[in-house]
């Protein structure tokens, strides 16, 4: 189902739905990033998706890894919160979602990388060639607060 994501737009929809989502910055042993390019807007982002019922914050993002990507992972640290409310999601199903994102560190423990529905090209991505990839905004601001090996987490 594409989306539109919008970041401080007056012209954004307002939203009806409030998601609470997890995400991870999986790396590998060459300090590369998992990246995923999403069916859903062709943008390149971080894996991750919304929580269900019986996860918990960790384990929603575990299993969107495994769903999006095919690798387990063990969740490591935490790179921050966002949850901006600037930062709208419009579906073509009707949904305009304000999201409140939880973004962990990860790392590989095991599976392969495989495509899912939800994404056309997944790859492990230096650092320095992040900024030459399509992506919005708020994905970037996930990776550079990673990047910052900052001593706390991102409250925002």
């Amino acid at each position: 189902m594409p989306r539109t994501e919008f970041y401080d737009d007056p012209n954004a929809p307002e939203p009806n739905s409030m998601v609470v989502a997890a995400s991870a910055v999986v790396t590998d042993s060459s300090g590369r990033i998992l990246l995923q390019r999403r069916t859903d807007n062709a943008l390149w982002a971080l894996p991750g998706g919304g929580m269900e019922l019986a996860d918990s914050l960790p384990g929603a993002a575990v299993r969107e890894v495994k769903e999006e990507t095919g690798l387990d992972v063990e969740i490591t640290g935490l790179v921050g919160t966002y949850t901006d409310p600037r930062h709208v999601i419009a579906y073509s199903d009707g949904e305009v979602r304000r999201q409140f994102n939880v973004c962990f560190t990860a790392r590989v423990t095991g599976g392969s990388l495989a495509l899912s529905d939800e994404s056309t090209e997944l790859r492990f991505v230096a650092p320095g060639e992040i900024d030459a990839l399509p992506m919005h905004h708020t994905q970037r601001l996930r990776i550079q607060h990673f990047l910052e090996r900052r001593p706390a987490p991102y409250l925002g």
